[in-house]
């Protein structure tokens, strides 16, 4: 009953001038960030948009953007009298195009006031997502996240019309990114899935999507982390991102989340390195909840086959989530978390989880304490030196 729609998907960002054109739009603002620029990744794009004679304006955001930076975007957006936005980047290039989309809708508004469910309400201007990673499902989803620039807080801005107009998968602008955010994007994708699926308020087609983007980063994630210029494990990461980012976008996620953006506002942790430490200790805490699902999860990863024990396979499920973590680098600990800081951690986790999130067990502020417990840096002990001296 909700107006849940798809981006149309572009396969070349060298499509995106035509459809400009087709809309008349002159003027647009591209969204990307320092890094991305530097590496010549908008490059064909910008040329593409020079020859169409659609002027151009970059502008460079930041990893967990601030409501500071993206007031800076806006005010650039109108001096330029643009009129359709391009994310072009991962999470945080497409989710400052979006909330600039919102401040556009809504002149007058603040981001704070946009904050939760449905409150944005306006159609935004065109808005194309061009993802680099494979991971953070922007480019399909309803959501753009901000950090609030005083507070620190980072909330999720919710509504139909942040879902972008069109998602351009081109494995081109994915060859070039590093093996470590291959890593970390494309388990952040698997997070989207699994939580997306093992949750409450699942249908048959984001369960068919989930199914099939696990089967999709099982498949292809290490041939991506291993061979960047591989474009077809390249191509099918873009497509279980996609499909992962279109499941949770409809039936949302859980604690693995939750847990990730509290850690991402206070220390800017990257969310998909997050939430790849956090995935196997909250699937194991939901415990039995969750085997069922797992257990078929685990059969279209192609772990586990029909017939065997869903415990089993479950449990087997995540430690192959484990096997994955290890085999790309990615540490079992953040070494950034403060044992001072985590009931206030918790506390941020709990707001945003509850009751908004479907989860197959619920926890409060102090329960989910156990997690940031769990990923914190061990320090080894120095008793047996102060016992020598």
């Amino acid at each position: 009953m909700l107006p849940y729609r798809k981006p149309e998907i572009l396969h070349d960002v060298k499509e995106i001038p035509h459809v400009l054109q087709e809309k008349t739009c002159s003027a647009v603002l591209l969204v990307t960030d320092q890094s991305i620029r530097e590496h010549g990744l908008t490059e064909r794009l910008e040329n593409a948009l020079s020859k169409a004679h659609i002027s151009c304006s970059v502008f460079e955001t930041v990893v967990n953007p601030t409501t500071d930076v993206i007031e800076k975007a806006v005010n650039l957006y109108r001096q330029d009298h643009c009129t359709a936005l391009i994310g072009f980047g991962g999470g945080s290039s497409i989710d400052t195009a979006k909330a600039v989309g919102a401040c556009i809708a809504n002149p007058g508004r603040t981001l704070a006031q946009m904050s939760g469910i449905l409150k944005v309400r306006r159609q935004l201007p065109p808005l194309f997502a061009v993802p680099t990673t494979a991971g953070t499902g922007s480019e399909t989803t309803l959501a753009a996240v901000v950090t609030d620039s005083k507070t620190r807080h980072k909330y999720p801005v919710n509504d139909f019309p942040l879902i972008p107009h069109y998602a351009v998968l081109d494995p081109e602008v994915t060859v070039s990114l590093p093996p470590r955010m291959t890593a970390t994007t494309g388990m952040d994708a698997l997070t989207h899935a699994v939580e997306a699926y093992i949750g409450g308020s699942t249908t048959a087609e984001t369960r068919r999507e989930a199914r099939a983007a696990v089967r999709l980063i099982f498949r292809y994630i290490e041939e991506a982390w291993r061979n960047g210029e591989d474009r077809t494990a390249r191509k099918q990461m873009l497509l279980a991102s996609f499909m992962a980012g279109d499941a949770f976008s409809k039936s949302y996620v859980g604690y693995v989340h939750a847990v990730a953006h509290s850690l991402g506002g206070m220390y800017n942790t990257p969310h998909g390195l997050a939430n790849a430490v956090l995935l196997p200790h909250v699937l194991e805490a939901y415990g039995e909840s969750v085997y069922q699902k797992l257990y078929e999860l685990s059969i279209a990863a192609g772990i586990a086959a029909e017939g065997d024990d869903p415990e089993r396979a479950a449990k087997e499920f995540i430690r192959a989530i484990r096997r994955l973590n290890r085999t790309m680098g990615i540490p079992e600990t953040l070494p950034e978390i403060r044992k001072k800081d985590i009931p206030v951690l918790a506390k941020l986790a709990d707001a945003e989880a509850n009751p908004l999130y479907p989860v197959p067990v619920l926890w409060d502020a102090a329960e989910l304490q156990r997690f940031y417990y769990a990923v914190m840096e061990r320090k080894k002990h120095n008793w047996h030196r102060k016992a020598a001296g």
